[in-house]
Parts: structure tokens; C-alpha cells; sequence
């Protein structure tokens, strides 16, 4: 049996859509990016969605759009893909690194982002993990005692939910992933979203190279020509992205609940492994599954493991390895650590079993088999 990390989920829906935009014969930002935005500010309920070309150009303009400059202090997780922490160096800002709340809790721990600010603190990056919600509320009430901005890195969780509300729509803006291993694939892409009129406006203006108009404007006659008024990027998403995000938003729902049913399956068939444990069980909130995370006892050899699986057909992966390890953090930003210690622990030990919508329940029995089976030769 041959089971992948993550499969798409994709048809002649997507098929037809991309077709239509080479029909069109226009394949840079235009009607398809902007029914796509609107759809997506729809969905989650905000003023501004600004489609980008990755999520990592999305947390870019985002930390610039709420301020940040050489000097400043973001707190951020470790426990997280590097473009959350890379994108504030962009910014010319220092990432100050923080800890989880607990080995069940994956999140950033607010009682640990409280102690980390100082006068230089400028705002708090939360990571919604796997699709688990940080503990907005409390964070969003550090955030105004101090008057910092919250940027929300939404990379694992369109769809998901805490009391009823969307994650990406706590902080001042929250950026969102497409790329292919995502709930919503679309290859490359990404997502800005938030209620401030400001920042969208600023967000628009940086992701095409600051120009007043777009290609799209000129095209149609609503300009002639352009004037540049700051500095910008070429951050613009094309055409066949959003179209193949516009098929992907609307099975996000109907997927986001396979997930569930099948998280809950794999909660069933392996809490009596021992040596596995399931981090999330008691989290508040409507969690996607964007992945399936299991934390192996200190004492398994986890590339032997994963060496295993693979000669089993099972492909797995580790998310993540602690952003302020690597070599680059380690000597460049060493100063602003503080203990990290349950980050490192997660980060030695974490495993990520497949997870995608349409999975079965045999493909899961078959996973629980070749666990037992390296359990009982090791």
C-alpha cells in the first residue's frame, strides 16, 4: 500500500476553471484575483482579502503594514515553518522567540509572551499549528494592555474556527497559505486579510511595485498610465492560481470535515500505543487537521521510524524542526532567546502521520499495523 504525506484533491472542476483562464488569454492579476478575494473575505467574514503570490510574501507585507523598521522586536514562535520568522527579518525587526504552552499544546503560550515584551516590542506573531487555534483571547488582551499589533500566520488553518469565529480574523491582519501541501492548493499562492482599511491599503500598494494602477486598469481604459508612490514588490498572484482557488474554496468545508472523521479514526486506533501521543485532545475551538501530528516517546528512534514507514509506503514528515536551531538563528539571534525548552522537546520528537481528505479508514488500520510492527522490533 502506497500512502502519500498529502494527495490533492482535485477534478475537472480545477481542469475546466484553468482552461477558462487560458480561453480568457489573460494570465496576470485580474477578474478571476479579484472574485477569488471576494470570496475569500466572504468566507471568513472580513473587509479585505489581497490575493499575494505566497504566504510568505503575505506575512512580508504584512508586518510592514503594520509598522514595523530596524530596531523593533517581534515575538514569535520557534515551533513553526522559518518563513514566520524569516519575514520579520525582511522587515529589518529582531524575532525574540518564545515557547509553546505545553507538550499537549502546540501553540505560542501567552503567559510566556507576556514576560518576553519590552520597550522594544513591537508586535506579537501567533502560528495557529496544524490548524489548532492560539489562545486568542488572552493574547489579543496582552496585545492591548501593551499596545502591540497581532499578526496571525494562518498558513494551517483556513476553515478553522475558535468560538465560532475564523482564524485570521482576531489579529490586525493575518496572512494565509495555498501552497500544494495546503487545505486550499492552488501550488503557489497566498492570502492578506484583515479589517483595517490602512493596512489593506497599504498591502495593495506594496504587492505591485507601488504603482497606482494595475495592468488590468490600463487594459480596460480605467487608466493611462501609473505613478509609483513607495517602494513596492512584484508579490501579485496570477490568473490560474485564483481561478484554482476559487474551485478549491468551495470544497474547503466539506474537506475541512473529512479531516475531523478522519482524525477521529486515527485517535481511535492508536491511543492504546504507548509510546505515541496525540498533542491537541483537549483544545479548544473547530480544528482543520491540515496535518496529523503525533508526539513518539524521547526513547524511539524517530529516522529509524520514518526510514520504516517508507519501505512500508507510507510517507511522513516532522513539523518542525525549531526555527532558532538553525545555524543561521543560531549565531545571528542568539540574544534574543529565551528557554525553549517544550519547542525543542516537540521538535526531537514529532512525527507527522498522512493527513488528507480522502483518506480511508483501511489506509489508517494499515498505518496503525506498521507502527505496532517497528514497536515490536525495536
Amino acid at each position: 500500500m502506497k500512502i502519500p504525506l498529502f494527495d490533492l484533491d482535485y477534478d475537472n472542476r480545477e481542469a475546466k476553471a484553468v482552461l477558462n483562464v487560458l480561453d480568457s488569454k489573460w494570465l496576470s492579476m485580474g477578474e478571476s484575483t479579484k472574485a477569488f478575494e471576494a470570496a475569500f473575505a466572504g468566507f471568513l467574514g472580513v473587509k479585505h482579502a489581497i490575493a499575494l503570490n505566497n504566504c510568505t510574501a503575505g506575512l512580508h507585507l504584512a508586518y510592514k503594514s503594520v509598522g514595523l523598521t530596524a530596531g523593533d522586536e517581534v515575538i514569535c514562535p520557534s515551533l513553526s515553518f522559518v518563513a514566520t520568522s524569516n519575514a520579520i527579518l525582511y522587515s529589518g525587526a529582531k524575532p525574540v522567540f518564545v515557547d509553546i504552552s505545553s507538550k499537549d499544546n502546540w501553540t505560542i503560550s501567552p503567559e510566556k509572551i507576556e514576560k518576553a515584551i519590552t520597550g522594544k516590542t513591537k508586535a506579537i506573531v501567533v502560528m495557529h499549528y496544524a490548524g489548532f487555534a492560539c489562545s486568542m483571547n488572552e493574547i489579543m488582551q496582552i496585545a492591548k494592555k501593551h499596545n502591540l499589533k497581532v499578526i496571525e500566520d494562518c498558513a494551517h488553518s483556513p476553515g478553522s474556527k475558535l468560538n465560532g469565529k475564523h482564524l485570521g480574523t482576531f489579529g490586525d491582519v493575518s496572512a494565509f497559505s495555498f501552497f500544494s501541501n495546503k487545505n486550499l492548493s492552488t501550488g503557489e499562492g497566498g492570502m492578506v486579510c484583515t479589517n483595517n482599511d490602512n493596512i489593506a491599503d497599504q498591502v495593495r500598494l506594496y504587492r505591485s511595485h507601488g504603482m497606482t494602477s494595475l495592468s488590468l486598469d490600463r487594459h480596460k481604459g480605467h487608466a493611462f498610465s501609473y505613478d509609483v508612490i513607495s517602494p513596492g514588490y512584484n508579490y501579485r498572484i496570477d490568473e490560474i492560481r485564483s481561478a484554482l482557488g476559487l474551485v478549491q474554496l468551495k470544497k474547503l468545508e466539506n474537506n475541512n470535515q473529512k479531516r475531523r472523521e478522519i482524525a477521529k479514526y486515527y485517535f481511535e486506533k492508536l491511543q492504546d500505543i504507548s509510546e505515541i501521543k496525540i498533542p491537541f485532545l483537549n483544545h479548544e475551538g473547530l480544528p482543520n487537521y491540515h496535518i496529523f501530528p503525533v508526539l513518539l516517546d524521547e526513547k524511539m528512534d524517530r529516522e529509524a521510524l520514518m526510514k520504516f514507514l517508507r519501505e512500508k509506503g507510507i510517507q511522513s514528515s516532522i513539523h518542525y524542526p525549531s526555527i532558532h536551531k538553525f545555524t543561521y538563528y543560531h549565531n545571528k539571534v542568539k540574544s534574543t532567546l529565551s528557554e525553549l525548552n517544550l519547542t525543542e522537546c516537540i521538535s526531537l520528537n514529532e512525527l507527522t502521520l498522512p493527513m488528507y481528505s480522502g483518506m480511508n479508514n483501511k489506509q489508517i488500520n494499515y498505518i496503525e499495523l506498521q507502527l505496532k510492527e517497528f514497536l515490536l522490533k525495536t
